[in-house]
């Protein structure tokens, strides 16, 4: 009986030392666990994946950028606002009817800025400045004024060269910022262009033959014959000077003066250039001045099919200075935005008068504020920036 209890003792014994010793193994194998090295070596694996899944991501937003600038570059203007006209996207212009249009045949309407003197205001001609008009003001044209009498004119003490050098740098720095670019032979105290005829056909002729290709250039060719001058001389004088144009670019649009700073309208309309495709005519306002009867002038000589531009306006009186009348220039506004007329404002210096869209004060030539602005500054803001 003891040698029976003896050997199931000895049993049990050696049964739980199986157990204990299968369980230690077991232990040791690591089946069914994780040991920290197994957690920490899945943990980097997580973490690597994560690092490459956002490179990837990374990658696929580079692509995206790249593509997006691409098609910019393919689809220019696609940063235009709706209805504003640009080289870009409506390519040289042309004159149908009394309009102007786009080489697809569009309506264009520019509106924009008029330098003053160039050789007066030179350090506006710049282009952060013309970018500012662009971006911010929404102008697409920009109007270099070159005096041909006054003290610095091109036909009389002025520097020819580097006059013709302030042109050509704003006309490069608008073509780079999408605009349009008149060049402006800024008859003035010289009253009859004709005066400096032989000048004018030299010049013009040089300055087609360097812009014949630029679908971004247009000529205006006598800003304000006044005085005595009569339609018979401006008409005298557009039929010497278009040619010599017209020698070199066949089809750029040219804008000709009317009498008595750019208002006699009419007259031009009773008797036009022939001869000649994509010629306009000038019509100039003050608003503190001119009012309903200049406007209806302009309504009637468009409705008889005369294809007119304002290349010069502002909203004070004819002196370029005194007070505004912001509720005349709106109306004017009006009547322009209805005909789709192109108006550029008059002008971009910091010249104390009330025309200057700078305050006298402010030495900046580009990077304006709200508080550089004069109340003809504020307004042309407002009016530009609204849009199409």
């Amino acid at each position: 009986m003891k040698r029976k209890m003896h050997f199931i003792a000895g049993l049990t014994m050696l049964m739980l030392l199986a157990f204990a010793v299968a369980g230690c193994s077991g232990q040791s194998s690591g089946k069914g666990q994780k040991t920290e090295s197994d957690v920490k070596e899945e943990e980097e694996k997580r973490a690597e994946q994560e690092n490459q899944r956002e490179q990837e991501d990374q990658r696929e937003r580079e692509d995206q950028k790249e593509q997006e600038e691409q098609k910019e570059q393919e689809e220019p203007g696609a940063k235009e606002p709706a209805g504003m006209a640009a080289p870009s996207v409506t390519g040289a212009l042309h004159v149908e009817g009394t309009r102007l249009v786009g080489s697809s045949g569009e309506p264009v309407q520019l509106r924009g800025i008029s330098t003053h003197g160039l050789a007066w205001f030179p350090d506006y001609v710049n282009e952060a400045c013309f970018a500012q008009l662009h971006d911010e003001w929404k102008a697409n044209v920009i109007r270099l004024a070159m005096y041909t009498a006054e003290n610095g004119g091109y036909c009389t003490d002025g520097d020819k060269e580097y006059l013709k050098g302030l042109i050509r740098d704003g006309v490069s720095y608008a073509g780079r910022q999408d605009m349009y670019v008149i060049i402006d032979w800024h008859i003035l105290s010289d009253s009859n262009p004709n005066r400096y005829l032989n000048e004018a056909k030299e010049f013009w002729k040089e300055i087609s033959a360097e812009y014949a290709d630029d679908d971004h250039v247009l000529y205006e060719i006598c800003n304000e014959p006044n005085g005595d001058t009569g339609w018979s001389d401006v008409k005298a004088y557009a039929q010497e000077v278009i040619p010599a144009i017209r020698a070199n670019d066949k089809d750029a649009v040219i804008i000709v003066g009317t009498p008595n700073w750019s208002q006699y309208v009419d007259q031009a309309a009773a008797d036009s250039v022939t001869g000649y495709e994509n010629i306009m005519y000038t019509l100039h306002f003050y608003a503190a001045t001119h009012k309903e009867d200049l406007r209806s002038k302009m309504a009637a000589a468009i409705d008889g099919g005369l294809p007119i531009f304002v290349t010069e306006y502002g909203i004070c009186d004819a002196s370029g200075n005194g007070s505004v009348d912001e509720g005349q220039a709106d109306q004017w506004v009006e009547l322009m935005n209805q005909y789709g007329v192109s108006y550029v404002a008059w002008n971009l210096s910091n010249k104390d008068e009330s025309s200057s869209i700078l305050l006298s004060s402010c030495d900046k030539t580009s990077g304006f504020t709200e508080e550089d602005l004069s109340t003809s500054g504020k307004w042309l803001y407002r009016t530009l920036s609204a849009g199409y």
